[in-house]
């Protein structure tokens, strides 16, 4: 347990009893630890990845080679944050589909509903379980080249997609986001 009184008093930024690993389309933003850039720059409103950011973005790539429920839409990676709308088009978790937890050292296995309210339970093919292995593989390809400074922010932004209106918009935003830089809330930092 964390004994820090701020990270007690955190909410989850989650839509309550939402399950996150059904069929839908998901806005997601991951930052930078401090929001730094370290992805690239952008030049007249143009983006110019480093390496970093070109592993990223590979990585990003990559996710439907492991999660082949999902495909991936419009996504960005910006100097020190990532949006992308990811679809989930088909659940890996048919009635059932067992998992592995455990239960004081010992291994059980549990239908994933059991889970569905339970703090801390990876679900499989969920939005959690997908971004979480997403940073993971950056992190670790970090560590491995020389880049063991780089961190994500501890959480990640989401956003369920509702309309062909709230798409389009959401679209909209992700592709012109390199123009719209210094007008960005993250800029400069």
């Amino acid at each position: 347990m964390n004994n820090n009184p701020e990270f007690q008093k955190r909410k989850s930024i989650r839509l309550k009893d939402f399950d996150y690993s059904k069929e839908g389309l998901y806005f997601i933003t991951i930052c930078v630890h401090n929001h730094e850039c370290l992805f690239g720059k952008i030049e007249n409103d143009n983006l110019l990845l480093n390496e970093l950011g070109k592993v990223a973005n590979n990585f990003w790539i990559e996710i439907p080679n492991h999660f082949p429920s999902v495909e991936l839409h419009e996504f960005i990676i910006m100097p020190n944050h990532i949006h992308g709308i990811i679809e989930i088009v088909g659940t890996q978790n048919n009635e059932f589909n067992p998992i592995v937890g455990t239960r004081h050292g010992v291994s059980k296995t549990a239908n994933k509903d059991e889970y569905k309210h339970q703090f801390s339970k990876p679900i499989p093919g969920s939005i959690s379980t997908i971004i979480n292995q997403y940073k993971s593989s950056v992190k670790r390809w970090c560590n491995k080249n020389g880049h063991k400074y780089f961190q994500w922010q501890s959480r990640f932004y989401d956003h369920i997609i509702r309309s062909d209106f709230d798409y389009q918009n959401i679209s909209n935003y992700i592709i012109h986001n390199p123009a719209k830089w210094d007008e960005d809330k993250y800029y400069g930092k």
